[in-house]
């Protein structure tokens, strides 16, 4: 069953057609990607399903119950979690203070504590870094703790925007590793990635975009063995 179930998704910036129906599933337990080239409005459907976009037309569920167009608030109460683009630490508070804003809807102080360690369990350079302020460390660092802030709501599922973007060779591994272990813990995961290699070696389902619709499903597997999005979309050899 789909934990996560987008249909016929419209979206316009203004006057301008940016999600042109697009649908797709997630099911639950499993870790979906949205790829494709820039431009292709990879990034629209994560907004639309955080409510900082209202779509024009479509339905997105989330366990069965309608949340297209609800506030942001809202849709992280009922159990969506985000690691957003550009990771956004308070540079000013530790490591272990952002953690702690992540779990800012929990009123029970023991469940908060059993997060925080869950996080550090995961992430272990966290636990390292619990008491270093977030802007000091390494862009890698800042990605594991968006991840860690996002596991502190406790969620049923995570959706990752962009989460290699801006960091080196060496961190991107770093953070694919990082997103592995929430993979290994079975929750639900939506990733937006223009970075193909690191999606295609996560997901187990994944949705190619262009210009605003998908253009195709499948497995890794399937998308490596298909000529056309190799060349066109991929821009794998």
């Amino acid at each position: 069953m789909a934990l996560l179930e987008v249909r016929d998704l419209v979206v316009h910036y203004g006057g301008a057609l940016v999600l042109e129906g697009v649908s797709l599933d997630v099911p639950e337990g499993s870790f979906a990607a949205v790829i494709g080239p820039n431009g292709a409005g990879k990034s629209t459907p994560f907004k639309a399903i955080l409510g900082l976009v209202r779509p024009t037309m479509g339905s997105i569920r989330l366990a069965g119950e309608e949340i297209a167009g609800a506030p942001t608030h809202r849709v992280a109460r009922r159990g969506i979690g985000t690691c957003p683009e550009g990771r956004r630490p308070f540079p000013e508070m530790t490591v272990l203070e952002n953690l702690l804003v992540g779990a800012h809807t929990c009123r029970d102080r023991k469940e908060v504590e059993r997060r925080v360690a869950r996080a550090f369990e995961l992430f272990p350079r966290l636990a390292e870094r619990r008491r270093q302020l977030a802007g000091t460390l390494s862009g890698g660092e800042q990605q594991m703790l968006a991840l860690g802030r996002a596991l502190m709501s406790g969620p049923r599922m995570v959706l990752l925007d962009e989460p290699s973007v801006g960091l080196a060779a060496r961190a991107v591994a770093e953070v694919a590793a990082s997103i592995g272990h929430l993979k290994a813990q079975r929750l639900t995961c939506l990733l937006i990635e223009q970075n193909v290699e690191m999606a295609m070696g996560l997901a187990d389902h994944v949705h190619v975009m262009d210009h605003g619709r998908v253009v195709f499903g499948g497995s890794p597997a399937a998308i490596r063995e298909h000529p056309d999005l190799r060349t066109a979309y991929l821009g794998l050899a």
